[in-house]
This record gives C-alpha cells, sequence and structure tokens, in this order.
C-alpha cells in the first residue's frame, strides 16, 4: 500500500511537529525512509530502542511468544510476567513490580502509591508532592502536574492539587516546601526534556536523607536515564543511594509498549487489591520483551559497552566544545548527552537531518543524544563530523 506524509497530515491529530518522511525500516544503528534514504538514529525512539534495529534476539523472542500468548489479563500471572518481575527486582535491588504501558503511566502509579502510603499512614487524603522546575514526568493529567514546565500544563487545567516545585541541585528549594502533608518528592537523576541536566551526588544524597527523616517517598523517575543508559543498570546506583519507588519504562522494553514503577517492600505493601490496575499492562507479550532485554544487556555486556563508547562520544564532544565558541556547555551520563549552543539548535537539527542524522533538542538550546546502545565509535566518528559541519554553517 503507498501512502504519503500528507495522507498522515490528514489523518492524525496535529499532536506532534513531526519531520516530513515516513520511516519504513530500521537495521542495527539506522532507519531508512519509504525514499531508501538512510539517518543515523541519535534518538533511538525519544531512548526507547537501546538495542537499535532487528537485534536477532529480541525479535526472536517476541516472535517465540506471539505464537504462544499475547494476552490474558492481570486475573493469571503467566510464567513470562514472573521471569520479567523476577528480572527487574534484580535490577532495581527493590522488591514489588507493576507494570503498565509508559513512562506517564508508571508516574501515575507511582504517585498513587506514595498518596496511598501517606493515606495509610494519616489517616487522610490530604497529600502534597514536590517536583522539580524544568523536570518531565509525562503528559497525563496527573503526570503533566509533576512535570515543572508551565507550558504543558497551562491549557488542560484545573490540573491535581497540592504538587509544588523546587530547583534541581538546590536542596534548600526543596527544603523550604517539605511539610507535615508531604507525601513524595519526585525526581529525575538526569533531567532529558529539561536539558539534559544531571542531578548532583550531594543534591541526590539531600533529598534520601530527608525523606528518611520524614518518612517520605523518594521516587525516582528513569524512564529514560534508566536501563543501562548512563552506564550503569539505573542511574541511582551511582549515586549510592536507593529510591522507594521507581518509575522506569522507554528502555525497559526496547521498542514495545511498556513500563514500570517498582516499590520497596515497605512502601509497597500499601498497594492492595482495586487500588490500581491496568488492562493490557504486563501482558505476555511485553513481559518477553522486558525479560529478553535484560538477558541481552547481560549476555553482550552491554552496559560495560555504554561506559566505553560514552566515554568516547564525551571526548569527541568536549573537543568540539574547545573548539566552538558558539557552544555554551556539553553535559549528561553515559549515552544521554546533551549539548547546549547560544543560540536556538533548529537549524542545526534540521540541517543533520537533512544530512541523515536524527537528534532532538531538549528545549531551545540543547541538542539532546540518545543512540542505541549498540553504537560503535565509527558511529560516532560519523555523527560528529556531519554535528561540526553543522556547526560551522552556524559561523
Amino acid at each position: 500500500m503507498s501512502v504519503n506524509y500528507n495522507e498522515g497530515e490528514n489523518v492524525f491529530l496535529k499532536a506532534y511537529g513531526r519531520y516530513e518522511t515516513l520511516i519504513e525500516r530500521g537495521e542495527g544503528v539506522y532507519l531508512y525512509d519509504t525514499n531508501g534514504k538512510k539517518y543515523l538514529d541519535f534518538f533511538a525512539g525519544i531512548g526507547v530502542n537501546s538495542l537499535g534495529y532487528q537485534h536477532p534476539k529480541y525479535t526472536k523472542a517476541l516472535t517465540q511468544q506471539l505464537n504462544q500468548l499475547t494476552h490474558v489479563s492481570n486475573y493469571f500471572y503467566t510464567p513470562i510476567s514472573i521471569e520479567a518481575a523476577k528480572k527487574v527486582v534484580k535490577a532495581t535491588h527493590l522488591s514489588k513490580v507493576f507494570f503498565c504501558n509508559s513512562g506517564a503511566e508508571a508516574t501515575e502509579g507511582a504517585l498513587k502509591l506514595a498518596r496511598k502510603y501517606y493515606y495509610l499512614k494519616n489517616g487522610v487524603a490530604d497529600s502534597e508532592i514536590i517536583s522539580l522546575n524544568h523536570s518531565f514526568h509525562g503528559r497525563s493529567t496527573g503526570s503533566v502536574k509533576l512535570t515543572g514546565n508551565e507550558n504543558y500544563q497551562k491549557p488542560f487545567g484545573p490540573l491535581i492539587e497540592g504538587v509544588q516545585y523546587g530547583n534541581i541541585n538546590d536542596l534548600e528549594s526543596v527544603k523550604r516546601l517539605v511539610n507535615d502533608k508531604t507525601a513524595a518528592i519526585i525526581v529525575e537523576p538526569v533531567q532529558g526534556e529539561g536539558g539534559v541536566n544531571p542531578c548532583t551526588k550531594e543534591f541526590l544524597v539531600g533529598l534520601r536523607q530527608i525523606c528518611d527523616e520524614k518518612d517520605i517517598c523518594l521516587i525516582l523517575d528513569e524512564v529514560q536515564c534508566g536501563m543501562g543508559r548512563t552506564g550503569t543498570i539505573m542511574t541511582y546506583f551511582q549515586y549510592d543511594i536507593m529510591p522507594d519507588i521507581l518509575c522506569l519504562a522507554k528502555g525497559i522494553g526496547a521498542g514495545v509498549p511498556v513500563g514500570a514503577f517498582v516499590a520497596s517492600e515497605k512502601v509497597g505493601a500499601a498497594m492492595q487489591p482495586g487500588d490500581h490496575g491496568s488492562t493490557y499492562g504486563g501482558n505476555p507479550f511485553v513481559c518477553a520483551a522486558v525479560s529478553s532485554v535484560f538477558d541481552i544487556l547481560e549476555e553482550e555486556h552491554l552496559i560495560e559497552h555504554v561506559q566505553e563508547v560514552s566515554q568516547y562520544l564525551i571526548e569527541k564532544l568536549d573537543s568540539l566544545a574547545n573548539q566552538y565558541d558558539i557552544i555554551k556547555e556539553r553535559r549528561g551520563l553515559g549515552l544521554m548527552q546533551g549539548l547546549e549552543l547560544k543560540v536556538p539548535v533548529k537549524p542545526v537539527i534540521n540541517e543533520l537531518f537533512e544530512d541523515g542524522v536524527i537528534v532532538v533538542s531538549a528545549g531551545a538550546n540543547v541538542i539532546r543524544m540518545l543512540p542505541p546502545f549498540i553504537v560503535e565509535k565509527e558511529h560516532i566518528d560519523e555523527f560528529i563530523k556531519k554535528l561540526e559541519k553543522s556547526l560551522k554553517n552556524l559561523k
């Protein structure tokens, strides 16, 4: 069947600013459009496709499960769902898992669990949540309220009540907001949409101490930075802390729609039958993806590979930053990198796209890079060469 871009414009809601091309297939770290044009993908579906495209072990696992059972409802456990949940528990060092369909749903579930934990302690449903400015936690009406950016919120009120915002790496700004009604503090160890801003260790350790002292839930949103992207299976291991609740999605399924929130034994005990649910969440098909992702990360030593190639990428980006005055800063962890320019980045991103490279912005002035974990140094060299060409054209 032959279709074109304009036909898509006719039938889809205008919720996205889409590129004027049709992506038809992917292979390795490359995407191909319907005209056969090849694109080096340094965005990986917003960090989803950590294994790249057509990974043979991943494809085999999904095909086998498709031929066996795709959905049965959560009135039943299935062997593959238990297998996937056990691997999540092992990787996170937490205790209880709830599978859902997306990062926004993971945030919603984490919010409900934290408020239920507060309710059981205090007997009243008047809890408050502390989030951060420039954060991003999803676009549902609860998660968008936790997202510390008024532009995402303004047209959709009234939204949920009881949310206040501190500033990243400003512990005092959070301390000032904590009170007897605070149920949770939610934070991304590395803010993605907000500009690829990593938390300092002092800040996250300080939040953990506040939560311990006040019996408040610390929710870590690792939807984008988790599952090996920053060089450890979960980013919080680099900070020597543990969350009470963890939000995951994107890389946990490497291409199928699956998310999860994961809780400690203590906090997870607050969730009882009837408190939460998801018709499709954690069905056998997506759990086969989750299980295979963990296997592939381990068997192919991909997290170690991320550590190696990310250092190479960082060195190359830092070299560019030293050469070009138009670059304000390089920042990030692992294969989650941002390059902040002193000017809007849209012209650079558009030129890279025309030159066969896909990246995206994180705010007006930051180029965000989230390549698949299977990226090699030669792909990084290809990317840097084309990025430098685009930067020169800005001068």
